[in-house]
């Protein structure tokens, strides 16, 4: 890139022009400073932002195709090439300029909902929808697209718009997936499942819920909240107590990887959020096949627990390890369709509990406990020594088997969605 020349206009005199509407200026001058330097990409983009100011897309997709050729072009030029292309009524070759200027910089919520707005004009209303609603998100995430104030007014239709597909897109997708569990179990049967999709949807509020609940992600309100369930309710519970034994060894011969924690968010209910302290056998529907291996006793113990099966999302099962001195601050699971189970290995003497929706318990080595995490919970270990659970997630034992059918396509069918738009 050259430095100034004398007697040449500047980037900042196109700019001035442009913004004081001197459009035929404006062009003369990005002309001039293109002759200047033809192969400047920067000066390329601020032609083609003349010509489209100026009514000429067509020539401004002339231009930037040139410069959008290179493998390394920048993003003024391939955002540019790609909004050039719409005004010039070429929507399919601006929907591969999309990708390229979005796979450069993904958060540019402006650029996704025309992306989005593109896809919708060819027909392809899945994908428009997916784009859209990663649009709204990134934006919400910087406390844009809240509301008319926080939308910058020649956005605000076009949001709206889009914010009303995404709900019509969402709803119409999401409930399609409950129809062949409705033919097959009937409207009562899935009466909950549908009522656990319209809070998700926010269509519904929950009625009269319990204060200390709150899911984070699916919530089926029908579901009584219960702190903590009677063993009567689990019929596998004996025989992965009586591999307790089996179990601690072969955590003592795996324990040397783990780390350990501080004062953390703790992985209780999620493994996720204290990675240093847990040995995963399933995380989010993945098995880690070594892990497995490594512990054959515990592989087979957990071949007799009915875990969630739900691609891309459970089970999840591990050992954590609670160090002396953590505390798991109070916090909310993800759904209350699943219960946690923990099945304690190692309980230091001392002040080592659990609490959940205000409930405390203290584990006892080899006797299972199982808690619903979407209630308010907790768990500290203010002992000398390490606290070891081996935690199982299984569905809530008040659910139906139609109903968890359902749940699994559902959630399935959400995560594939959320994923199509880049949304973990």
């Amino acid at each position: 890139m050259t430095g100034p020349v004398s007697g040449l206009p500047s980037r900042q005199d196109v700019e001035n022009s442009l913004s004081a509407g001197n459009l035929a200026r404006a062009l003369s001058d990005s002309t001039a400073l293109l002759d200047s330097d033809p192969g400047n990409p920067e000066f390329v983009a601020l032609h083609g932002a003349t010509l489209l100011a100026n009514g000429k897309p067509q020539a401004a997709v002339d231009v930037l195709s040139v410069a959008a050729r290179a493998a390394d072009a920048p993003y003024a030029i391939t955002s540019g090439l790609a909004i050039c292309q719409v005004a010039a009524g070429d929507p399919a070759s601006a929907i591969e300029s999309f990708r390229r200027a979005l796979a450069q910089h993904p958060q540019e919520s402006a650029l996704r909902l025309m992306y989005s707005e593109c896809l919708q004009h060819q027909g392809n209303r899945t994908d428009a929808v997916q784009q859209a609603f990663r649009a709204v998100h990134d934006a919400q995430a910087q406390g844009g697209w809240l509301d008319d104030a926080s939308t910058p007014p020649p956005m605000r239709e076009r949001v709206k718009r889009a914010m009303a597909m995404i709900d019509q897109g969402r709803q119409s997708l999401f409930e399609a997936v409950l129809q062949p569990h409705i033919a097959a179990f009937g409207a009562t049967g899935m009466q909950r499942v549908a009522a656990a999709l319209g809070v998700y949807l926010q269509t519904h509020a929950p009625v009269n819920p319990d204060p200390r609940q709150r899911p984070s992600f699916l919530w089926m309100p029908a579901l009584p909240p219960t702190p903590f369930y009677p063993r009567e309710r689990f019929d596998w519970y004996d025989a992965l107590e009586a591999a307790t034994a089996d179990i601690r060894d072969e955590f003592s011969n795996v324990a040397p990887l783990l780390g350990s924690g501080g004062d953390t968010a703790g992985p209780e209910s999620d493994p996720g959020a204290g990675a240093g302290d847990a040995y995963s056998f399933h995380r989010r529907g993945k098995d880690f096949a070594e892990h497995l291996a490594a512990c054959p006793r515990t592989a087979a113990a957990l071949a007799g627990v009915p875990l969630r099966q739900i691609a891309n999302h459970a089970p999840e099962v591990m050992f954590s390890v609670l160090a002396p001195g953590t505390h798991v601050k109070p916090r909310h699971g993800i759904t209350n369709t699943r219960v946690v189970t923990h099945l304690p290995l190692i309980v230091p003497q001392g002040d080592c509990r659990l609490v959940v929706g205000g409930e405390a318990r203290a584990w006892q080595e080899g006797r299972c406990v199982t808690f619903d995490d979407t209630l308010l919970h907790e768990a500290w270990n203010r002992s000398s020594q390490q606290r070891v659970v081996l935690v199982v997630d299984t569905w809530n034992p008040d659910t139906t088997e139609p109903e968890r059918i359902a749940l699994r396509d559902l959630v399935e069918k959400i995560g594939e969605f959320n994923l199509g738009a880049g949304i973990s």
